[in-house]
């Protein structure tokens, strides 16, 4: 461990983060465990840009991809990258939903369809941020009415909480002035084994997820409506396996996400219970992470568009190198209703909770 106050694990330099974007100051912030294990979080989209965490040899290694300075983040070839997700995560079909018998067009920035809020949402904003202490960082951000073709006013505060049990928590609470629709989520890219110079592929990654259901989606990567059983296909995790066993079978779903890039829906006893959806082992370092959430779909992606591209410290991201576990409502939400809602009224919170738990197979 360093010493100097004011360096950190994962060698990431504050003043590297540090610019004005329309106005609002760039920052990184550093929480830090009694484990001697680190988070790195910069104000600019939320994005997580480090998360140090040892190996079953005592071997820090970060095993979030992200950007070594504010310019590379803000430029990102994967503009999503570990960032937070508004005001919609995922896809809504032709950007268009009604509300209120009135019909709404968001841009369209996904093939035909709106992706993560269209052309500039949330993962593109400079969030007002506040360091609580060692382990807590608070975001806030203020959405106006109409942006990206939303309506209302929606505030947002996401906390960043790092415990001593070496488990990121994601909380957030957000409201509207106007019924709007809501559904958040952030998007972390996470790469078990390290990053490094080619970052390994995840197709080794033990997977388990905590579905006996997903959504079919079609060749634009809107869900059909179906909630299809995964028994007998390529989606079913509910008995650990390898990610890469399935992950190019012949098959009609597999190819329409090129890969994984499908929704499950978690199975709950309570809506709203903050349950087990997934865990990953990764065989060579044993690190180990288990994601628990209160959203009733995690969309589970394999990082199947990734190039080889520059990340920090000289690290490449090559095609599924990270598996992304973003826990969310289902996409297409307002155009599918019986999908859980994603309709946020005027008296109402949206709550939501995550959490990312890191540890060392025994």
């Amino acid at each position: 461990m360093n010493t100097k106050e004011t360096e950190s694990l994962c060698g990431l330099k504050r003043e590297d983060f540090q610019t004005t974007v329309n106005g609002k100051q760039t920052d990184l912030y550093i929480l830090k465990n009694t484990q001697g294990c680190e988070v790195a979080v910069t104000n600019y989209g939320g994005a997580l840009v480090a998360i140090m965490v040892p190996d079953c040899n005592g071997n820090f290694a970060n095993v979030i991809q992200g950007h070594d300075n504010i310019q590379d983040v803000i430029n990102s070839p994967e503009p999503y990258l570990s960032t937070l997700i508004g005001r919609y995560g995922n896809r809504i079909a032709r950007g268009k939903f009604q509300l209120n018998g009135k019909e709404y067009q968001l841009a369209i920035n996904n093939g035909p369809n709106s992706l993560h809020g269209g052309k500039s949402g949330w993962n593109a904003r400079v969030w007002n941020a506040t360091q609580m202490n060692d382990q807590a960082l608070v975001l806030e951000y203020v959405s106006p009415y109409g942006e990206e073709g939303f309506t209302g006013e929606v505030k947002t505060t996401v906390v960043y909480t790092f415990t001593n049990d070496n488990e990121l928590v994601i909380e957030y609470m957000a409201t509207t002035n106007k019924k709007t629709i809501l559904n958040l989520t952030s998007h972390g890219f996470f790469s078990l084994a390290g990053i490094a110079d080619p970052t390994p592929t995840i197709d080794d990654l033990i997977c388990e997820i905590n579905a006996d259901y997903y959504l079919p989606i079609d060749d634009t990567s809107i869900p059909t409506g179906e909630i299809r059983f995964v028994k007998g296909t390529p989606f079913d995790f509910r008995t650990p396996k390898p990610v890469g066993r399935d992950i190019d079978a012949d098959d009609e779903q597999i190819k329409n996400g090129a890969g994984y890039d499908h929704c499950f829906v978690l199975n709950k006893k309570e809506e709203g219970e903050c349950s087990f959806a997934a865990r990953i082992v990764e065989p060579n370092s044993g690190r180990t992470m288990e994601v628990y959430t209160t959203e009733p779909g995690v969309q589970v992606y394999t990082d199947n568009w990734a190039d080889g591209y520059k990340g920090q410290h000289g690290a490449t991201f090559p095609r599924r190198s990270a598996i992304c576990f973003e826990a969310q409502h289902f996409p297409d939400s307002p155009n599918h209703p019986y999908f859980p809602s994603v309709v946020l009224g005027p008296h109402e919170k949206y709550k939501q909770k995550t959490v990312y738990k890191f540890g060392i197979e025994k």
